[in-house]
């Protein structure tokens, strides 16, 4: 049984950081893919990033690239989304979520992908 927990939300300023970490557990096989959604008060949750857990190949919408980092400690089990240069827009909650297939040259950037989420994080950017 998957069960992924995030953690690491907050309140921070227009321009500041924040890390995002979701610990996962029953993550047992080498083919699955990770990844970051978010969904903002009235609007429908959306991508953000991936992660395949071997090889790391990395997928990003196109809003965060160059502001985000999607990463993973595998020892620990844990998927990391350090957030730089944060926006009023990027005010959501984050949820992390896993897909038991690896995905290589295609975006996984739909929410069917993905059959386990956690229960999301509260990320608001004031301005």
């Amino acid at each position: 049984q998957v069960q992924l927990v995030e953690s690491g939300g907050g309140l921070v300023q227009a321009g500041g950081s924040l890390r995002l970490s979701c610990a996962a557990s029953g993550v047992t096989s080498s083919s699955y893919t990770m990844g970051w959604f978010r969904q903002a008060p009235g609007k429908e949750r959306e991508f953000v990033a991936a992660i395949n857990w071997i090889g790391g190949s990395t997928y990003y919408t196109d809003s965060v690239k160059g502001r985000f980092t999607i990463s993973k400690d595998n020892a620990k089990n844990t998927l990391y989304l350090q957030m730089n240069s944060l926006k009023p827009e990027d005010t959501a909650v984050y949820y992390c979520a896993a897909s038991p297939t690896y995905y290589s040259g295609v975006t996984p950037s739909r929410q069917y992908e993905y059959p386990y989420w956690g229960q999301g994080t509260q990320v608001t950017v004031s301005s």
